[in-house]
């Protein structure tokens, strides 16, 4: 058990630092209008478990490919507001069809670093997060194919 806790801890840390705090993609507003039926392509982004309703939560969204997945400056499009509460709900417009992946944020005591005993992460699929990963699965297990359509995904959180 002892062994198991220490992976996920290390993977939650490996994963919430590589989710740059300064990039250059473009920062956007949660507007959930954005994602009404007809208004793709865009990716509904439904977060799940949020361990408390504190700090911030960062959602980027990615390209879902291997030179892009999770690389610093790399993301395209973020949204960064107060939690409010333990599931939310975001909306990403996507520039153009193709594969794309998103990152998830919970930094709950909104000071802006990676706290690695209580910040919480998440990605879309929700893969597996082991040692052996080291807390960055592969593009192959994140990214997701959009259309024109509003795509609905949903993310759950992970804590240490």
């Amino acid at each position: 058990m002892l062994k198991f806790v220490a992976s996920i801890a290390l993977s939650v840390a490996v994963l919430l630092s590589a989710v740059p705090a300064f990039a250059g993609g473009q920062k956007i507003a949660n507007d959930l209008t954005k994602c009404r039926t007809g208004n793709g392509p865009a990716v509904l982004v439904n977060v799940n478990g949020l361990k408390a309703t504190t700090g911030n939560i960062r959602v980027q969204s990615y390209r879902g490919t291997k030179d892009q997945w999770l690389k610093k400056g790399a993301w395209l499009r973020r949204i960064e507001v107060p939690a409010s509460a333990t599931n939310m709900t975001f909306c990403i417009p996507i520039a153009e069809s193709g594969y794309y992946a998103i990152a998830v944020r919970h930094d709950i005591n909104g000071n802006g670093k990676t706290d690695i005993s209580s910040d919480g992460g998440g990605m879309s699929n929700n893969p597996r997060i082991s040692i052996f990963n080291l807390g960055k699965p592969s593009y192959k297990k994140t990214k997701f194919a959009i259309g024109n359509e509003v795509k609905a995904i949903n993310i759950k959180m992970k804590y240490m």
